[in-house]
């Protein structure tokens, strides 16, 4: 299997090699409760998206896209754009039962628009060998909930005093920040919000 790896697939492999550090880190918070591994799990984030853009433009240089490539591109990026900020999120706080259900929803809601973009990437690319646009925003826009879960694990706005405090419900509250996850899962499955592929 192995030879029918491209370089590109390296590439897309470190970014799924973030995803998971960064996942490990946001459950070592939850053992040793230092902020300072949050802040970690936080940083491979931004280090994971390096890695989807080069994977891309490694790819198109050498010509060796790949059905294998894709694939491989959209399992890195549900475990560093969907399941890896879900993490963080719980282990920064949002750990009751709404928030957690916001937090399963962003997944799948992340786990289905690139489900749909690798069905519909060949209509959409209109012949040519790049997609003109996205439907929805794309997965890795998610970096943006992990820098604001950054900024408060940073000021130790963690817990209970997390950005925007709790909202008093049954089996733990929800936290009003969970709800920034749900718009972002609701906008990368959106069908009629369309952004120009740069």
């Amino acid at each position: 299997m192995i030879r029918g790896f491209h370089l590109a697939d390296a590439f897309t492999l470190a970014n799924a090699a973030c995803g998971v550090a960064g996942m490990l880190m946001a459950m070592r918070f939850l053992v040793t409760h230092d902020t300072a591994d949050l802040l970690f799990a936080a940083a491979f984030a931004p280090a994971a998206f390096v890695f989807d853009v080069l994977d891309g433009r490694v790819a198109r240089w050498r010509q060796t896209s790949s059905a294998l490539g894709r694939e491989l591109d959209s399992l890195a990026d549900v475990i560093s754009f969907g399941v890896a900020p879900a993490a963080l999120g719980f282990a920064c706080g949002l750990s009751g039962l709404c928030d957690a259900l916001l937090l399963v929803y962003f997944v799948c809601c992340g786990v289905s628009r690139l489900a749909r973009y690798n069905v519909t990437a060949e209509s959409l690319s209109a012949g040519s060998d790049k997609v003109a646009y996205f439907e929805g925003t794309p997965i890795p826009t998610s970096v943006l909930l992990t820098a604001v879960l950054a900024v408060a694990a940073w000021q130790g706005r963690i817990g209970d005093t997390i950005y925007g405090g709790v909202w008093p419900l049954p089996a733990g509250g929800l936290h009003p920040l969970a709800l920034l996850f749900a718009l972002s899962g609701t906008l990368m499955v959106s069908k009629t919000l369309r952004i120009p592929k740069l």
